[in-house]
């Protein structure tokens, strides 16, 4: 029962998201379906590159660990390490979204939309506003694409 109940909050949770998207224009027709041909391959390109940037700064980050808590603050060091879990914990469901995303199927846009939240969290949790815009814009794209998916 708690799955089910789970899953009628996801599905709610997408439902008023996308309730407030679809208020905003339409993208043209040709234009949808282009941008639902190369999602999977954006995906695994974006997927593939967070991954890596993740393991390498978390190597960086434990290299310079003493100096990032010293010169930063405790606060702001552990900010960038809770940062760079999200962005990998994001990347990797880019990656689990490639095989879905390519047969258009719905578990796969599902996996996007995810990543997609995981990154607003990052921005909201450093502060950028400009990553949070990218985010909400990244956001009106996936519900442009959404009925391509199955």
């Amino acid at each position: 029962m708690a799955q089910k109940k789970s899953t009628n909050s996801s599905k709610d949770f997408i439902s008023m998201l996308e309730e407030w998207f679809n208020k905003l224009p339409a993208l043209p027709d040709n234009g949808r379906k282009g941008l639902a041909n190369v999602m999977p391959w954006i995906a695994l390109v974006f997927g593939i590159l967070g991954v890596l940037t993740g393991i390498a700064g978390f190597g960086l980050l434990t290299a310079l660990s003493p100096f990032t808590a010293m010169y930063m603050g405790m606060g702001h060091a552990s900010t960038v390490v809770i940062s760079s879990i999200i962005g990998l914990v994001g990347s990797v469901l880019l990656l689990m979204a490639f095989p879905g995303t390519k047969a258009f199927k719905m578990s796969g846009w599902n996996l996007l939309f995810w990543s997609q939240i995981v990154w607003v969290v990052s921005s909201v949790i450093t502060f950028s506003i400009g990553g949070l815009l990218g985010d909400l814009i990244g956001l009106y794209l996936l519900f442009q694409i959404k009925k391509y998916y199955k």
